[in-house]
């Protein structure tokens, strides 16, 4: 490249600088952009496909400086610097610190800007130029909006959620603690929970129990321990004085303590749904959902009885009713009923698969419907049957099918004495070789 082409190339380079940082005269930007012009500038909005786009950019970003009184100016770096072989594109990399100063005090930004010359008609014309700093925001040409924004008051605002997370953070840790220490207590009774026939069916649901509140007990390690890490990053972002990285970690950590908050519950009512099992009935009826019932029920005693048995394995099928109301029931006697017929279910499907192998898959159902004034509870599955000749007899106390030591014959009639305390009814469906249904209802009640 000739000497008075690379001064004209450096001088095209200062112009456009100038252009960029302060009022330039109109009449002049012509000599220096081409009618093709394209751009981006440093926030979203800054961005130009021809010379009307890049004169309009420049007109917002001169407003933006009077009404702020702002002054520019720039301390160039280094820079880097192309041509193509036939020197008529020439490509200028530059990194300056550029001083803004304003009203509102003095800020620097770390800038960056890449411009693309072309050589027309005996001069430099630019023809690109890609701006960039580490900044982001929208229609702030100078970035004084991110620079003013809220710095003390955004400081004390990050102080506050911080010293509230820490305490909720500490609250949740107590919490844990608490959990813990409750299922060590529910592990230790569960000898004595065994010592009446009532009480044997909890003795088979410890097991389930444990495997039921270990989950959000997990959960609620987990997310204690992330958000201990939490807090630690956040005390760094802000020693960083990075308050948009702190509000993204806030936002984590917020996250964090609903999960937290909601697997706590969920352990919080295993154990009050235990505790309740466990205490001799008082026979106080109250309005219960019945679908939330069956559904805690199946799952522990399917979990009781893989505890015991991890050979054994059943489908699990719920269809239960959306629109059932609650129901005036002793909960705690009828979560012994679904016990009773749930293990039954299981007993039966376990005989049959020892009888078929793996040919036969065991399935378990439970059912709610709304029939009228009444509310049908049906617990299905599809084992060996029970005989026509003996099933007058099943809800009679000490009748039992199963073998020596699998069974005292109270369960069925238990059940029995209770669906009829309840002013229900319970009755047997069976068909040998197909399965057994076991049906009750009960009337509904307004609540």
């Amino acid at each position: 490249m000739s000497v008075d082409k690379e001064y004209l190339l450096q001088k095209s380079k200062e112009e456009i600088l100038k252009i960029f940082t302060s009022e330039y005269p109109l009449e002049k930007i012509p000599d220096f952009i081409a009618e093709e012009v394209s751009g981006f500038g440093t926030t979203q909005d800054e961005r130009a496909h021809n010379f009307q786009e890049f004169m309009n950019m420049l007109d917002l970003q001169n407003q933006q400086s009077q009404v702020m009184g702002i002054e520019v100016s720039f301390v160039e770096k280094p820079f880097h610097q192309w041509q193509n072989p036939s020197n008529d594109l020439a490509l200028l990399v530059q990194e300056f610190d550029l001083t803004v100063k304003s009203k509102l005090g003095v800020n620097t930004i770390d800038f960056r800007l890449s411009s693309l010359f072309e050589w027309k008609q005996d001069s430099w014309k630019l023809i690109h130029w890609h701006g960039s700093t580490p900044v982001n925001v929208e229609k702030d040409a100078w970035h004084m909006t991110e620079w003013q924004k809220k710095n003390d008051e955004l400081k004390q605002k990050v102080a506050e959620q911080t010293q509230d997370l820490m305490l909720k953070n500490e609250q949740l840790q107590k919490a844990k603690e608490q959990i813990e220490d409750t299922l060590k207590e529910l592990k230790e009774t569960q000898d004595l929970l065994i010592q009446s026939e009532k009480m044997a069916s909890l003795g088979e649901l410890t097991a389930g129990i444990a495997h039921e509140i270990q989950n959000p007990l997990n959960f609620v390690n987990n997310f204690s321990e992330l958000s201990n890490e939490l807090l630690e990053e956040i005390e760094e972002e802000i020693e960083n004085q990075d308050f948009e990285e702190v509000k993204a970690i806030c936002q984590d950590l917020k996250g964090n303590l609903e999960k937290i908050n909601h697997h706590g519950k969920r352990a919080d009512s295993i154990v009050k749904g235990m505790l309740q099992h466990s205490r001799a009935s008082t026979g106080q009826k109250e309005w219960t959902d019945l679908n939330g019932l069956a559904d805690e029920y199946l799952r522990l005693a399917y979990h009781g009885l893989r505890a015991k048995d991890k050979s054994f394995n059943s489908e699990l099928k719920l269809d239960l009713d959306p629109n059932l109301p609650k129901v005036e029931i002793v909960a705690q006697d009828f979560g012994r009923v679904l016990l009773n017929m749930i293990n039954n279910s299981f007993y039966s499907v376990n005989e049959k698969k020892s009888q078929l192998g793996e040919s036969f898959q065991p399935v378990v159902s439970v059912s709610t419907k709304k029939m009228g004034d009444q509310i049908q509870l049906k617990i299905s599955d599809n084992g060996n049957g029970i005989p026509e000749e003996i099933r007058h007899k099943i809800f009679q106390p000490f009748f039992t099918t199963k073998e020596t030591g699998q069974g005292t014959g109270l369960g069925l009639s238990l059940s029995y004495d209770i669906i009829k305390a309840h002013g229900g009814t319970i009755k047997v469906e069976s068909k040998i070789g197909e399965g057994t249904s076991i049906l009750i209802e009960i009337s509904q009640k307004k609540e």
